[in-house]
């Protein structure tokens, strides 16, 4: 992803002192991505690899650079509180898109960071602020105390993280705050009829391998068709055979250490219950924090199939028959549940058609295609992502400018 060239666009030139303020504080955090990449660049490599800290840093500035127009297509107007629950990945990105760009119209902002990655939110946070001089206020207490002190007296929610947790929350939120849930789907790569099946195969190590395997856009599931499940698989290994491993500060290297510990333990446990199915890699080094890149073939999912979520460089697989049946399984129970997107290589529409009412499909190209940190983004499934005003749970696409704008009441200018 790359940054556009101008700041800010003459249409989204903000009115009055205090955007222009807002504004500018936003821009300067822009340049110094640009300009002194390098220091937030070493931090982020102590928890993610070196090409995924610099693919992180380039969406960022993107965003920043699309923040003036997005505010102003969705003119989602004051906001005097804001609480967001952070991430414990990709924190320089979602400092962006939860606090920097909300900053543009949110009076007042203050986050929590994961306990995983709180020591490199606090660092992170410190260089940014130095930069912006914004109203946003990091604090580490206890999650009950935040709920107390922050979230409860919120306009606006943001959380990042588990279903149930999330659940917890905003059963404690009164009518009328805006509660903003982000979380994971089961993001299903399906390898189709006519599909160019090395390119597949390729596309599929990107995202798949993209950090080590820990990050949310990963899929968890791998469907082939029959016949192309013998080509997919072998050119897929003969790909992950010429992958390196390295430490995360390794330009060179293609995929690292496992940084967080119950990703590296869920992904060794599932690897040991499918070891029968395993057909390449396997080897997980607890010591070291190693699990190489992996694939397993399974058995056609059905809707009762449990796809568990992988933080780790673990390759799911399993054939299908039938695009209906297919297209069925993956609209039913538990996907329809985790439904945030898709890509589809290949010929399969009645499959796309089915996938696009539940899903943010993607077609002959990975999720990370679209990713762009201005525009809504996610499924229709709840445990996915869902927006709530305390009246109603409506599981869509989130952009917090457009959700305040629609959802909040009397928000909209």
């Amino acid at each position: 992803m790359s940054s556009a060239p101008a700041w800010p666009t003459v249409a989204a030139e903000p009115e009055g002192s205090l955007a222009r303020h807002r504004a500018a504080a936003v821009h300067r955090v822009r340049d110094f991505l640009v300009n002194d990449a390098g220091t937030v660049h070493e931090l982020l490599c102590e928890i993610s690899t070196h090409r995924a800290a610099r693919y992180e840093i380039e969406s960022t500035v993107a965003t920043l650079d699309g923040a003036l127009d997005e505010v102003a297509a969705h003119r989602p107007g004051r906001v005097p509180r804001l609480a967001a629950f952070m991430p414990s990945n990709v924190i320089l990105y979602s400092y962006a898109l939860y606090l920097l760009v909300p900053a543009l119209y949110t009076d007042r902002l203050v986050f929590r960071p994961s306990s995983r990655v709180k020591d490199q939110m606090r660092r992170l946070h410190t260089l940014l602020a130095a930069e912006h001089g914004l109203p946003i206020e990091l604090t580490t207490a206890s999650q009950r105390d935040f709920l107390h002190d922050h979230v409860l007296p919120a306009d606006v929610v943001v959380f990042t993280g588990a279903y149930a947790n999330a659940e917890q929350i905003r059963a404690r939120l009164s009518p009328g705050q805006l509660f903003l849930f982000l979380g994971s789907g089961v993001n299903p790569f399906v390898v189709a009829p006519g599909a160019d099946v090395e390119r597949a195969a390729r596309d599929a190590i990107a995202i798949r391998v993209l950090n080590t395997g820990q990050d949310c856009l990963g899929p968890d599931l791998f469907s082939v068709h029959e016949p192309l499940l013998e080509p997919f698989v072998d050119a897929l290994v003969s790909e992950l055979k010429g992958l390196r491993y390295g430490p995360y500060t390794d330009p060179d290297a293609d995929f690292g250490p496992i940084f967080y510990d119950s990703a590296l333990e869920d992904g060794a446990q599932f690897l040991a219950r499918h070891r029968g199915a395993i057909v390449h890699g396997g080897h997980v080094d607890f010591r070291g924090r190693r699990l190489d890149p992996t694939v397993v073939v399974g058995e056609e999912v059905t809707p009762r199939t449990h796809v568990p979520e992988f933080f780790a460089p673990i390759f799911n697989v399993a054939s299908y028959r039938d695009e209906d049946a297919l297209a069925t399984t993956l609209t039913t129970g538990m996907f329809t549940e985790r439904a945030l997107g898709s890509s589809v290589y290949g010929h399969a529409p009645r499959l796309v058609e089915a996938l696009r009412r539940r899903t943010t499909v993607t077609l002959d190209t990975t999720l990370l295609s679209i990713d762009d940190g201005n525009a809504p983004f996610g499924g229709y499934g709840r445990m996915a992502n869902y927006i709530s005003d305390g009246h109603e749970v409506r599981a869509e696409p989130v952009l917090i400018s457009k959700a305040v704008a629609a959802h909040r009441p009397g928000a909209a200018r």
